[in-house]
């Protein structure tokens, strides 16, 4: 042991004690789940929530969320105000012990709120710790107050600074560049959250407004029909099958359910659940509920009305899910969440209420719509009869060998190191450019499949099907963890899975009908963060001895003008696609674990994905092109 070592002291002085809002800058990520995106927007969720919050106390109708000209945030509404008289027990305005104490606020049966969604009472003060500045201005008691603050820090006692007959807060927060890889607000994250925020409270009205240079924009998100316009608006580029949405709304004691659902042709379910409005993604008590009464009610009901006979097996969830678009929405007074981050609803009463709930009422819908009734159940047994043929395809895969890992894919050049967590696998676009990567490649940790041409659009097809497509098999095989009901993120083979296209309109088609394959049927591998989008050079320009890669138009003119006054021509080539690189290239740019670019792809937001899929790869061609034209000066358009 050296001397060092042993010269080490543990004691009292070696026991840190964090005060304050330090611990919230010691260690953002407890409190806001990162400090990359993710995190940055949260913030803005934190203060808005105190807003909504109100709303379901019945003391708010209208909040104001702007990105100003220096990308700080102000949230308004017209609320009762932040409360300004002073804490019996600090001795300060309790909006101050409101934004400078942990778990401070009205939402610990102290009877400020009945329901409310930031349970932890830590929203606004994290957000104060995490902001270099803050300024909290309340029109309460007929005036209007102003307090600021920098990073959780008070900077100015509670001023009252003009008088008012309106009531409400206003808070504006500039977030620290100190804390956040990144400090720019993206509007479309924002408006997707409060989009959603404007569904599950109907009535309430909710305006973003982009005040920043050549972003200027401004929406309103106001649905008088809450939750029954969130199923038409996720269903707006799918095709109905019955006109009236089902929607039922229940009150017991302390408890509210709310459910809104109808069926379309597509093959996939998107049933999305909340609890005092927060996304439950990993659903809980109430999804059970929900689905349990769904099963039997459509099973009681097709052999009552004669659709299934005596000896036929019963439909199983998965058959009276195909095609449904549902939102249950739950609020209760003393919710418990399982984790930090609040996914998944462990109430155990609200199971038998949501059951109860939702039998009686979607009885009723069925008994009192027989027309509509029929389209679904028939739309269910087909499902049934789909089900049937992809579990006979399935074993008939078996017992060839395909699904069960033993026999691995012929074109498939795979790595010789066995441990998932280093290895990785490049589905890469066509036989050409897969034999350079195969020559490239580090075949220790790095297995190439080549793909030829493009694969099956899922979002058109049901399993059966998809399990006939040789390309979609490969891949099964090679991933070695199954698909659909038979996954197991276990048993998976590489922990990195890097789709590899071409820089054009055909790779990213390509790229596009992958991510929805595995949105659809694998959706654990982009849910883990194992799926990637390697990035490719657009470029390649040489002048003298060195040689750059480049990887956008933007970046090419930024490096010709650096190297503009360097002796030499500038010889500049243009990748039409990774079979142009060779072996070396490829490594170089797109392989080489030190040098290279990936993009890991996420799944935030649920809706939104379902949306975007269903629009890109569904039948109807408007929305598609509303959104190419929407979108296109986000895309770099020659690729």
């Amino acid at each position: 042991m050296s001397a060092d070592v042993k010269q080490q002291q543990y004691n009292a002085e070696q026991i840190q004690v964090l005060e304050g809002l330090e611990p919230v800058r010691k260690r953002p990520g407890m409190y806001i789940g990162s400090t990359g995106p993710r995190g940055l927007h949260h913030l803005v969720y934190e203060v808005v929530d105190n807003s909504v919050d109100e709303a379901l106390a019945g003391y708010c109708t209208t909040i104001n969320i702007t990105i100003q000209k220096d990308n700080s945030i102000m949230v308004e509404d017209d609320g009762r105000g932040m409360p300004v008289d002073k804490h019996p027990k600090l001795g300060i305005p309790a909006v101050e012990v409101i934004h400078t104490v942990l778990h401070a606020g009205g939402k610990f049966g102290g009877g400020g709120y009945k329901v409310s969604g930031g349970l932890h009472g830590v929203g606004a003060s994290v957000v104060n710790a995490l902001s270099t500045h803050m300024e909290v201005e309340i029109r309460r008691n007929g005036k209007v107050y102003k307090q600021t603050y920098e990073r959780g820090k008070t900077t100015s006692p509670l001023t009252e600074i003009g008088n008012s007959r309106k009531t409400g807060s206003k808070t504006t927060f500039w977030p620290d560049p100190e804390i956040f890889d990144e400090t720019e607000y993206d509007y479309g994250t924002l408006e997707h959250r409060l989009r959603e925020m404007a569904f599950l409270n109907k009535g309430i009205k909710i305006t973003l407004k982009d005040e920043r240079e050549g972003q200027k924009k401004e929406e309103v998100f106001h649905y008088e029909g809450g939750i029954r316009e969130f199923v038409k608006h996720q269903n707006q580029n799918k095709e109905a099958l019955h006109q009236d949405i089902v929607y039922f709304e229940v009150k017991k004691k302390d408890m509210e359910v709310e459910i809104a659902m109808q069926y379309t042709d597509r093959y996939n379910e998107l049933i999305l659940s909340y609890a005092n409005n927060i996304n439950t993604t990993e659903g809980g008590t109430h999804m059970v509920g929900f689905k349990t009464a769904l099963t039997r009610v459509f099973n009681d009901y097709a052999r009552k009305n004669k659709f299934l006979k005596e000896n036929d097996d019963s439909l199983s969830g998965e058959d009276v899910r195909e095609g449904l678009t549902a939102i249950i929405s739950v609020k209760l007074t003393n919710p418990q969440f399982e984790g930090q981050t609040k996914t998944k609803l462990g109430n155990s009463e609200m199971r038998g209420f949501v059951e109860t709930s939702t039998n009686e009422n979607l009885t009723a819908f069925l008994e009192e719509n027989p027309a509509q009734a029929r389209i679904i159940l028939d739309k269910c047994l087909r499902a049934a009869r789909a089900r049937e043929a992809a579990r006979k395809a399935r074993e008939l895969t078996r017992r060839k060998g395909v699904l069960d890992g033993i026999s691995l894919p012929g074109k498939l050049a795979d790595c010789s190191e066995k441990d998932p967590s280093v290895s990785e696998i490049f589905l890469v676009e066509g036989d050409s450019a897969g034999g350079t990567a195969i020559n490239g490649r580090d075949r220790k940790r790095q297995a190439i499949l080549p793909l030829r041409g493009k694969i099956l659009n899922v979002e058109k097809a049901r399993l059966d099907k998809i399990l006939n497509s040789d390309e979609i098999k490969n891949m099964i095989t090679a991933f070695g963890c199954g698909i659909g009901d038979d996954f197991n993120l276990e048993k998976l083979r590489y922990h990195k899975i890097i789709i590899m296209t071409d820089a054009d309109v055909d790779g990213a088609h390509i790229r596009t009908l992958l991510l929805t394959f595995f949105y659809r049927y694998m959706t654990p591998l982009i849910e883990g963060g194992y799926v990637y989008a390697a990035q490719p050079p657009l470029f390649q320009v040489k002048k003298g001895k060195e040689v750059h890669y480049t990887y956008s138009d933007a970046e090419q003119e930024k490096l010709l003008a650096s190297i503009a006054e360097k002796p030499g021509k500038a010889e500049v080539q243009r990748y039409k696609g990774l079979g142009e690189m060779d072996e070396n290239q490829l490594w170089d740019t797109t392989m080489n674990f030190e040098t290279r670019t990936l993009v890991q792809i996420t799944l935030d937001d649920v809706a939104a994905a379902d949306d975007i899929f269903t629009t890109l790869m569904g039948d109807k061609v408007p929305p598609r092109r509303k959104f190419i034209e929407e979108h296109a000066t986000y895309a770099n358009l020659d690729i």
